[in-house]
């Protein structure tokens, strides 16, 4: 079984709440139609995160058709699969999927139900992709594993499975152990899912959502693109399409992967994806952050000449020193000096503050949760109270009290609005 593992598209996303990277992505869907032409794999895997958001604008669907249309066109023996991640709407991406059946892509969004085990036989075919090199089980992001679930769709796949094919699993989630590298996640230290909990059986499984490639238990990729060769079972990130933030300051690529049998070698060649836009921080080359104003401009100016002399793009932020004073019209200033520029260099305007600033700096522990733990809560106040030594001068107290007013508040709107609506229907005119 031959396979190409890609994973979170996040087409539609606008970063930096200013810029658009629809051109970003078709660079990548060209680089992509170009491995699928060359290699010829027997199945496309996208493994969640196909939209930034859950609710996608009509031109990013139109782009998302487009692109995925172009692959089955371009070729027509390729079977593509994508599953919905975090950031997708199931019941959306699950609405297309008859539509895309007729064109020999499949789409998972809906997780198996937590009562699934309890219905009638045949449901297991809604997660199963029979292929003649092997069997792809495709499993979309789920609050919480279900280890039980899982391991009865291994077991499903394993007494079909009379000719030792390769068995493939997809999954998109934080797995324990994994390089987080660039993800920056403000509330706290997410820990992962025990690899243990994911079951047995499968060959390749096939995950999203860490935005870095990596072999789980290797280091992450060098990206030097040689192929690396592991026993039976491997699990991979194949990482994320575009550098998302600034942090992911690494390369991305896409898997291809080669299956000889059931349990026996897994082949993983990374392809590197070329960027249409680098992100870069000022100033380079690890250099002492930046201390004043003059200083951010001269750097800017510098790097924006060295890339119109390359005809190249890209995003751009400072790494400054705490005792750096910046103006109020500091961001606009630099804007303005883009934009005289062609906007050759797009701005991320949060600034990497690095030094020793004062004693309210002084660094605390943050809380760690298990990410399905986190994802569960509904209730804010959970979360408040597990963090709230994270926030000087802050009472639970208090924080019960304002909350408190609110609901009050919110349920006296709802009372007026229900009586209006009565009086309403009452006295129709």
């Amino acid at each position: 079984m031959k396979i190409i593992h890609a994973s979170d598209l996040h087409l539609g996303q606008v970063i930096y709440q200013h810029y658009d990277r629809a051109d970003e992505h078709d660079r990548f869907f060209s680089q992509l139609l170009d491995w699928c032409e060359r290699y010829r794999p027997d199945a496309l895997l996208v493994t969640g995160d196909i939209f930034d958001i859950q609710q996608p604008s009509a031109n990013v669907w139109l782009q998302f058709t487009r692109h995925f249309i172009r692959l089955r066109r371009q070729c027509p023996d390729l079977r593509v699969i994508l599953t919905a991640g975090n950031h997708d709407s199931p019941s959306r991406l699950h609405s297309h999927k008859l539509v895309w059946e007729e064109v020999g892509t499949t789409i998972v969004a809906l997780p198996p139900a937590s009562d699934v085990m309890d219905q009638m036989a045949g449901w297991e075919d809604d997660f199963i992709v029979s292929m003649p090199s092997g069997y792809i089980i495709a499993l979309p992001y789920m609050v919480a594993p279900r280890e039980e679930v899982i391991q009865h769709l291994l077991d499903t796949v394993a007494s079909r499975n009379t000719e030792g094919l390769p068995v493939v699993m997809t999954g998109h989630l934080a797995v324990s152990g994994c390089d987080v590298t660039g993800h920056d996640f403000d509330i706290g230290n997410l820990r992962g899912i025990d690899l243990r909990n994911l079951g047995s059986g499968y060959d390749y499984l096939a995950l999203g959502h860490i935005h870095r490639a990596q072999t789980l238990g290797e280091k992450p990729d060098d990206h030097s693109g040689e192929r690396m060769t592991y026993t039976s079972p491997v699990a991979r990130y194949a990482g994320s399409a575009l550098h998302v933030s600034c942090d992911e300051r690494y390369p991305h690529s896409v898997s291809l992967v080669e299956i000889d049998r059931h349990g026996g070698e897994v082949n993983v060649t990374p392809l590197r994806i070329e960027q249409l836009r680098h992100f870069h921080t000022l100033p380079l080359h690890g250099d002492a952050p930046i201390s004043d104003v003059a200083e951010a401009i001269s750097h800017l100016e510098e790097l924006a000449a060295t890339l119109a002399a390359k005809n190249e793009e890209g995003y751009v932020r400072f790494r400054m020193d705490r005792s750096a004073i910046l103006p109020p019209d500091f961001d606009q200033r630099i804007y303005a000096i883009l934009e005289s520029g062609g906007n050759r260099l797009r701005y991320n305007p949060k600034i990497d503050w690095t030094g020793s600033d004062t004693a309210s700096d002084t660094e605390r522990v943050k809380p760690r949760f298990e990410v399905a733990e986190l994802q569960q809560m509904t209730d804010p106040m959970q979360f408040i109270e597990k963090t709230i030594d994270q926030y000087e001068g802050l009472t639970i107290e208090t924080l019960r009290e304002a909350f408190d007013e609110i609901n009050a508040e919110v349920r006296r709107m709802s009372e007026q609005s229900k009586s209006r609506k009565s009086k309403t229907t009452a006295n129709p005119l």
